[in-house]
């Protein structure tokens, strides 16, 4: 009995142990699969071809913010609910949409891998799918977007670069790859770029008066900011200088950052007497401890590149900013 209790016991140990250590066998999950911005779609054939299709492509591939020329959101994949098994359940995002007797949606992490959000759809008809994905479409691609952001904040992680004088100029920390390299460091501004096979990615920080910025006037403001004080600070060729794209308004959002009110501002930069131009997107953090607002944003000169995902990477390393 002896052998036949020890074997038992082994198994009972094997089950209890897995995963985190208070978990069972049956929750293990895989490491998750899939491009930054990829999204799988699970649905029949009939409904990806009809309206419910439709209405997934309007939302979930609609052009994303800032960009000079149209990329989806996320890049999509349609599958039949009869091939989501095995290995196609890894993918990191995945949006479920079936006919049910019910009506429901439901968001989910880790259902088959980790890291993974999974958004459930079902109702009744397809008319009634329709508008479940209308009435949920912000708050299902709110939690994509922030799980996507950990995600390539966690590959950022791998190699850090160590930034020297950043927090000493600028009382704020960021976790940046060490594919950047940095252009300038002083206490007017700080400028880091990557260099790409044809062009760069870069990070660009400076402060500003509170004043600089009102709440009547925030977009305007930020415009005049960007063409006057920073055009100013970065140094362009001959008398060019580094503005707003006069042709397209910019995007405004009011978020936060690090717990810090803040104005988020998508849209094209061009150089003034010159054929370059690309997106950029500035955080402008109100920092009242220190009666500043802390400008940080990046921008793209990739003219041969798509560039969501260049600009992606940008705002992931914008966000893990850390400020005194």
């Amino acid at each position: 009995m002896k052998p036949i209790f020890a074997a038992l016991l082994g198994l009972f140990f094997i089950a209890t142990s897995c995963g985190d250590g208070a978990s069972t066998i049956s929750t293990y999950r895989p490491d998750s699969v899939g491009n930054i911005n990829s999204l799988q779609i699970v649905a029949p054939e009939a409904l990806w071809n009809g309206d419910v299709g439709e209405v997934i492509r309007q939302h979930f591939a609609a052009p994303a913010d800032g960009l000079p020329q149209d990329e989806p959101i996320y890049s999509m994949v349609q599958m039949k609910p009869a091939s989501f098994t095995d290995f196609a359940q890894r993918y990191r995002l995945f949006l479920h949409v079936t006919l049910s007797d019910s009506s429901n949606v439901s968001i989910k992490s880790n259902s088959f891998a980790k890291p993974q959000v999974g958004a459930f759809i079902t109702a009744p008809t397809e008319a009634e799918l329709v508008e479940l994905i209308n009435e949920n479409k912000e708050r299902i691609k709110a939690v994509f977007y922030e799980s996507e952001i950990k995600e390539k904040q966690k590959r950022i992680k791998l190699s850090l670069k160590k930034l020297d004088t950043l927090q000493q100029d600028f009382g704020v920390s960021l976790k940046v790859p060490t594919a950047y390299r940095k252009a300038h460091g002083s206490k007017d501004y700080y400028w880091l770029r990557k260099a790409l096979e044809a062009g760069t990615t870069n990070i660009f920080i400076y402060e500003v008066p509170l004043a600089t910025i009102g709440k009547d006037s925030t977009i305007a403001d930020i415009i005049t900011m960007r063409n006057t004080i920073g055009a100013d600070l970065l140094p362009v060729e001959d008398d060019s200088r580094f503005i707003t794209e006069a042709a397209y308004s910019p995007f405004l959002f009011s978020s936060e950052l690090d717990g810090k009110p803040t104005y988020i501002t998508k849209g094209t930069w061009e150089i003034t007497d010159a054929y370059m131009a690309g997106p950029f997107v500035n955080y402008a953090v109100r920092d009242e401890a220190n009666e500043r607002w802390l400008i940080i944003e990046g921008f793209t000169y990739a003219p041969s590149d798509k560039k969501r995902d260049l600009q992606f990477e940008l705002e992931a390393i914008i966000k893990s900013a850390k400020i005194n």
